[in-house]
């Protein structure tokens, strides 16, 4: 089905005396004006890619921060470290031979962004410190309106384009616990993902709330310092081995590279390649212990317990208030190198009271026990529900906040019904569980593009995802998904935050699934407008861009199997 423009002839004939020929060469594109919204490893990595893949366009990149990076720009807290190999989360068009630890802090991880954007000339696309605040499609014009917000100066700028791209990234949107009184904290009231820069814990009775990611990595770096640290550990979570275990330290322990090793890396290509290739190789497979009833799951438990168990010296408390029924994977996996060692010491008490309210001095919990502290860090983790931040507004007037109100549904993690000409990276359901996300946003990356190729070449007004066809693919990954270690009961952010579902931010499948499955674009699932009454006016003047001076227009002899499709 596409959507036509209106046609005066009642047969849906159009008078061949009312049409005129669009002297232009057959691939002509037209102009393309792209705005984006992010700056982050999306944001550098469509920029580049559009530079070499594209023609005739325009990319405006708005960013609210003061610098790109994104995540890695955001988050300073202590310990604050990427639980992927470095060597693997890099693009793979600039690989990066010098990585000073096999799991790099967030800090070098910054830097080698903020280098991708000056090496290739992308800071000259981007509006640092301008925050988008709303958006709203025009069918007529066929366009995005923009209201942002210069972050410095607090003015209203407003912005156009034909297509509309949203980078902000999957855990960006921070939030605060909900606890009575939290805000009445007369103490530091620290939000992991907004850490005041240059504060320091040392000497200070310290409380973490949170005991995913990043609460797993403040925690080990933090005790040492302080003068008592108190851990909630409202329910279990698997700490379990690292990504690319075999290549990693003793025990899975991070570790620096030698001068000879970064020497060799940067002198071998080939053997570097080969090393990353390997790690990437190990990371895709771990998919297969996801499914809730495979071998996989069963050994990964039985290595779990037994090395949870070790690292918490056996002691009965913290096993039984550690270690879940769940499966393995219910949660995001999180190595948390030195985590378990660090709540055996003698600075760390865990409570596993559950918090009644927080009042001026402290801690109130549920025993009525209230808990002095100088500091409350609250690694609580971010809002999952996949609507943006700004306001979204679609076709007839339709919010994307309001549409996935219930339950975040896109078409293949990439686009939502009556959103014309809007796609987003890490979308609802993006493979975002399964290894490093660098792979899946540059192939992320080759879907929009191919299709804004196509939307410049064919004459193409909107284009946007059929309800049906994400109607489908919804019923397909609720059915998928019953078989895996998502849907088991445990509180994650897979499932915004809710202990039984639905999961809304991992795909029904591995990585490779995912890739291969974007690899082949369903223009059947999308409608179309077009820019004419006629969809075959981009046919032009009966020549074609290939034929122009320079081009070679034999080379069908010189490659006669090109052009099949590879399954």
């Amino acid at each position: 089905m596409t959507r036509e423009m209106e046609n005066p002839h009642p047969d849906g004939a159009v008078s061949s005396a009312s049409y005129t020929i669009q002297e232009e060469l057959l691939g002509t594109p037209r102009k393309l004006r792209v705005l984006m919204v992010g700056a982050g490893a999306s944001g550098l990595n469509i920029a580049h890619h559009m530079q070499l893949q594209m023609q005739n366009y325009e990319l405006q990149i708005y960013e609210k921060n003061e610098d790109v990076g994104g995540t890695w720009y955001e988050n300073r807290y202590p310990g604050c470290a990427c639980d992927i190999p470095a060597h693997n989360y890099q693009y793979t068009w600039e690989p990066n031979p010098e990585w000073s630890t096999f799991y790099s802090s967030a800090g070098e991880i910054f830097n080698y962004f903020k280098k991708v954007a000056s090496k290739y000339e992308l800071y000259k696309y981007i509006r640092l410190s301008h925050l988008v605040t709303g958006a709203v499609w025009d069918e007529e014009q066929g366009i995005w309106n923009l209201q942002i917000k210069n972050m410095e100066t607090g003015t209203i700028i407003h912005d156009w384009g034909h297509i509309l791209i949203n980078g902000c990234g999957v855990l960006n949107n921070w939030k605060w616990p909900d606890i009575p009184g939290l805000q009445s904290f007369k103490g530091d009231l620290i939000h992991s993902a907004a850490w005041p820069e240059d504060y320091d814990v040392t000497d200070k009775t310290v409380a973490v709330l949170g005991c995913g990611s990043s609460g797993v990595q403040i925690v080990p770096t933090i005790q040492p310092k302080v003068k008592l640290l108190t851990t909630f550990i409202r329910s279990p979570t698997w700490i379990t081995a690292g990504f690319a275990q075999s290549h990693a330290g003793p025990g899975g322990a991070n570790f620096e590279f030698s001068d000879e090793q970064k020497r060799n890396f940067r002198e071998n290509p080939d053997e570097y390649l080969k090393y990353r290739k390997e790690i990437e190789g190990e990371l895709n497979q771990r998919f297969r212990f996801t499914i809730a009833n495979s071998k996989e799951q069963a050994e990964a438990r039985e290595y779990s317990i037994k090395d949870m168990t070790k690292k918490l010296c056996n002691d009965p408390r913290l096993v039984k208030a550690l270690l879940p029924d769940f499966a393995v994977g219910c949660r995001r996996p999180t190595p948390g190198n030195g985590y378990l060692e660090s709540l055996t010491k003698e600075n760390v008490q865990v409570v596993t009271d559950t918090i009644d309210k927080v009042v001026p001095e402290g801690i109130v919990l549920s025993t009525g026990e209230v808990i002095h502290v100088d500091a409350f860090i609250c690694a609580t983790g971010f809002d999952m529900s996949f609507a943006p931040r700004f306001n979204l507004v679609g076709r007839e007037g339709k919010s994307l906040a309001e549409e996935w109100k219930v339950k975040p549904t896109a078409y293949l993690s990439l686009a939502a019904a009556d959103f014309p000409n809007y796609f987003t990276f890490l979308g609802p359901n993006a493979p975002i569980g399964h290894g490093s996300v660098l792979p899946i946003v540059e192939h992320t990356s080759k879907y929009i593009i191919n299709f804004m190729k196509k939307i410049q070449t064919q004459g193409i007004k909107a284009v946007s995802p059929k309800p049906e066809a994400i109607r489908d693919f919804d019923t397909h990954l609720t059915e998928f998904m019953k078989r895996t270690a998502w849907a088991t009961p445990c509180r994650s952010w897979f499932k915004n935050g809710k202990i039984d579902g639905p999961v809304t931010a991992v795909h029904p499948g591995s990585r490779i699934h995912w890739f291969h499955m974007l690899t082949d674009i369903r223009f059947e699932d999308w409608e179309f407008t077009y820019v004419s009454n006629n969809r075959f006016r981009y046919l032009g003047n009966g020549f074609s861009v290939k034929e122009q001076p320079g081009r070679d227009t034999t080379r069908y002899f010189d490659f006669p199997n090109e052009g099949y499709r590879d399954y």
